[in-house]
C-alpha cells in the first residue's frame, strides 16, 4: 500500500469520529489555500464568450473546428502527461513541481489571450491568420495547463490525512474566497455596460487592461500557494505502472460514479446566462442586480451543511441540491417563456431574484459535498489498491469532461448560428426569436438535456459505516508503514515497495 497520508476533504461520518484528529495544516498554510483557490476564479471568465463574439471576432464555425480538434489533442496529450506525473517521486513531492514550474509559463501564454485585438485589428471573423494564431496558442496553453491541473489535482488531495482537517479547509476556503473572486467580475460588469452605453472607451482595451491584470494577480497568489504548501500524503516507495494506474480507475467506484454524472451532465446544449442579460435585457449588470438578495446566503448557507450532513447521508444531499436547483431554472424557464415574461423585466427580474434566493440556500451544499467525494475517491484508490493514483484518476476525468467539451463546444457555437445569433450587434438588437433562444439556452434547455447527470449519483457506493471503516484501515495502514520505513534498509526499503504495489499491506476488511 501507499504511504500516503491522506486527501484534501472527507465526506459525513468520518468527520464525526474525532477519535485520531489531528490538525496539520496551520495559519500560513490555510492562507495559501485560500490564495489558491481565490487564484482559480480571479478572472473575467464569463466574458469569454463576449470577447470572442464580438472583439476578437472568430466565426462560429472556426470555433466549433477548434473544439473539436483541440480536444482530440487533449485526450492524447492527456494520456502521457498523466503517466509523467503519476511516475514522479522527488523531493519537493509528486506534484508541486509540476504546479511551480508551470505557473509561469501559463500566466505569460494567457497574457496573450487578451492581446489578441492588437495583434490582429479590424479582422473579418473568417480572417485565417487570426484564427491560427488562436488556434496554436489555445493549443500550447492546454497542453501546459495540463500539467498543472493534473498536479494541482493531486497536490490537493495531499495536502492533510486528517478528514476532519481537510473538512476545515474546504469550507473556510470556500466563505474566504468568495469574498474576493467575484469582485473582478462584479467590476467588469458594470464598467462593461458603462463602456457600451457611453463609448466612453474601447471593448479591447477593457478587455485588455482586465485580463492581464487578474492573470498576475491570479499567478502571485499560485506562486505563494505552491511555494508554501506541503504534501503530506506520502506516495508509494515503487513507482505504479500504467497497469496498475488504470487497474486504480476501473475498480475504484466512488471515481466512477462521480464521472459519470458529470459526464451525463455536461451533455447539455447551453449559453452562458450573461449573454441573456445583455443581449435580450440590454445590460450585465442585472446579472449582479438579481444576486444582490441573495448575496448573504451564499455565506450564511455553509452553516446549513454541518447539522445537514449528520441528519442525511452525503449521497441524499448530493441528489438533493442537484434536484433543487434543476426544479428552480425550469419554474424560471415557464414563468419566462409565457406572453413573452423573458423580455419584460418587471416580471423576469424578480422572478430570476427570488431563484437566486432559493438556489443560495443549498449553496454550501453544491461547494462542499461534491469536493469531499472527490477527495474521497482519492482514498478509496489507495484503501482498494494500496497505493495511490492521483494523476491516472484525474485524466480519466479529465479525458470524458474534454471529449464532452469538445462534443458540446462545437454544438453549441453551432447553435449560436442556427438560432440566428448576429455577431457585433448592439446590445438588445437581436430578433425575438433569437432572444428567446438565448433565454432559453440560459435556463431551461441545460437543465433538460443534462437530465441523466443526475441518475449515477443513486448508486454511489460510500455510505457512512463504510466510509468510518475505510478511514480508519487507512489511518492504521499508514502508521504500520510509516514505521517500518523509518530505519529501513535499502534492501527493506525495496521489499516493503513491493508489498505495497502487492496489495500485502492490505486490510481484510470487506471492500
Amino acid at each position: 500500500m501507499s504511504l500516503l497520508k491522506g486527501s484534501k476533504k472527507d465526506s459525513e461520518q468520518p468527520v464525526t469520529d474525532t477519535r485520531y484528529h489531528r490538525r496539520y495544516v496551520g495559519l500560513k498554510e490555510t492562507v495559501a489555500y485560500v490564495l489558491d483557490d481565490t487564484a482559480q476564479s480571479l478572472n473575467i471568465s464569463q466574458f469569454n464568450d463576449r470577447y470572442i463574439y464580438d472583439v476578437v471576432k472568430i466565426d462560429f464555425n472556426y470555433l466549433a473546428i477548434y473544439n473539436f480538434v483541440g480536444t482530440i489533442w487533449d485526450i492524447i496529450n492527456d494520456t502521457f502527461i498523466g503517466v509523467i506525473v503519476e511516475r514522479t517521486r522527488t523531493r519537493f513531492g509528486k506534484f508541486r513541481p509540476y504546479v511551480l514550474l508551470g505557473q509561469v509559463p501559463l500566466t505569460i501564454l494567457g497574457l496573450w489571450f487578451w492581446l489578441l485585438p492588437f495583434l490582429f485589428p479590424n479582422t473579418a471573423e473568417n480572417y485565417l491568420p487570426k484564427f491560427v494564431f488562436y488556434f496554436l496558442m489555445q493549443i500550447i496553453t492546454e497542453t501546459a495547463g495540463t500539467f498543472t491541473s493534473i498536479a494541482r489535482s493531486g497536490f490537493m488531495s495531499t495536502i492533510t490525512p486528517d478528514p476532519q482537517d481537510r473538512t476545515r479547509l474546504i469550507t473556510l476556503n470556500n466563505m474566504a474566497s468568495r469574498l474576493v473572486e467575484e469582485i473582478p467580475n462584479l467590476t467588469f460588469t458594470f464598467v462593461y455596460d458603462a463602456v457600451i452605453k457611453k463609448n466612453i472607451a474601447n471593448l479591447k482595451y477593457l478587455f485588455a487592461g482586465f485580463g492581464v491584470t487578474c492573470a498576475v494577480i491570479s499567478a502571485c497568489f499560485s506562486m505563494y500557494f505552491v511555494l508554501n504548501m506541503r504534501e503530506r500524503v506520502m506516495q508509494s516507495i515503487e513507482k505504479p505502472s500504467v497497469v496498475q494506474g488504470l487497474k486504480a480507475i476501473v475498480n475504484n467506484k466512488p471515481m466512477l460514479i462521480t464521472v459519470l454524472s458529470s459526464f451525463l451532465g455536461s451533455f447539455n446544449i447551453s449559453q452562458p446566462r450573461t449573454n441573456y442579460y445583455i443581449d435580450v435585457l440590454g445590460a450585465a449588470k442585472y446579472k449582479v442586480l438579481v444576486g444582490i438578495p441573495a448575496l448573504p446566503l451564499q455565506f450564511i448557507s455553509y452553516a446549513f451543511v454541518g447539522p445537514l450532513r449528520k441528519r442525511f447521508s452525503t449521497k441524499v444531499l448530493w441528489i438533493f441540491e442537484d434536484m433543487w436547483t434543476d426544479m428552480l431554472w425550469l419554474t424560471v424557464f415557464g414563468i419566462g417563456s409565457i406572453n413573452k415574461n423573458f423580455m419584460k423585466k418587471k416580471v423576469i427580474l424578480p422572478t430570476m431574484a427570488i431563484e437566486e434566493v432559493l438556489e443560495m440556500c443549498v449553496y454550501g451544499l453544491r461547494r462542499v459535498i461534491p469536493a469531499e467525494i472527490e477527495n474521497e475517491s482519492m482514498d478509496y484508490c489507495e484503501w482498494k489498491n494500496g497505493y495511490r493514483a492521483e494523476a491516472m484518476i484525474g485524466v480519466a476525468k479529465s479525458m470524458l469532461a474534454k471529449l464532452q467539451n469538445a462534443v458540446m463546444g462545437a454544438v453549441n457555437n453551432i447553435v449560436m448560428g442556427k438560432i440566428g445569433y448576429v455577431q457585433g450587434l448592439e446590445n438588445g438588437a437581436q430578433t425575438d426569436r433569437t432572444k428567446w433562444w438565448i433565454f432559453a439556452l440560459g435556463t431551461g434547455v441545460p437543465i433538460i438535456t443534462s437530465v441523466f447527470g443526475i441518475v449515477p449519483k443513486f448508486f454511489y457506493p460510500l455510505n457512512q459505516e463504510k466510509r468510518l471503516v475505510m478511514y480508519d484501515d487507512l489511518r492504521a495502514r499508514r502508521e504500520k508503514i510509516s514505521a517500518l520505513v523509518e530505519n529501513a534498509s535499502a534492501d527493506e526499503l525495496a521489499e516493503i515497495a513491493k508489498a505495497e504495489l502487492e496489495g500485502q499491506f492490505i486490510n481484510n476488511t470487506k471492500i
